[in-house]
């Protein structure tokens, strides 16, 4: 199954005391052993992931997600023609109160037919992807 993998799920597995570290560890430890999976996120998250990472873990946690996490990944650059119809999409829906960069995943989710996501954010859920760990308690990011 291809998983888009969000911030807030990167995040969680660094972060011991995240609420959602324990579900997203298992769920990650699983997913990456399996030889069906194929686990992606783009460019901008990768940004997102590691400046808010590096803010409020420190550098230590830094590495951790550029060795560890990061090479598990395919990683999705951004191109310009993405990056204007999530600008487009972003402009467009301000009152929605959704990050860009959640909107560029939105625009290169459904640019590469993926349908589910490995958030814990309901922004994907509200945007009508399926979440993984499915559980209708998420938190926001």
């Amino acid at each position: 199954m291809m998983t888009f993998v969000d911030t807030s799920a990167l995040y969680a597995l660094l972060d011991e005391d995240d609420v959602n570290h324990d579900r997203a560890a298992r769920w990650f430890t699983k997913a990456a052993l399996d030889q069906e999976a194929f686990l992606t996120t783009h460019s901008y998250v990768v940004v997102e992931s590691s400046t808010l990472t590096h803010r409020r873990l420190g550098s230590k946690a830094v590495r951790i997600l550029f060795d560890a996490f990061i090479p598990v990944l395919s990683v999705f650059y951004v191109d310009e023609d993405l990056h204007d119809q999530s600008v487009a999409g972003y402009l467009a829906a301000l009152d929605k109160r959704i990050s860009f960069v959640d909107r560029v995943s939105f625009q290169t989710m459904r640019h590469l037919g993926i349908d589910h996501a490995f958030a814990f954010d309901r922004d994907f859920e509200n945007e009508g992807f399926h979440v993984v760990p499915s559980e209708s308690t998420l938190s926001r990011e």
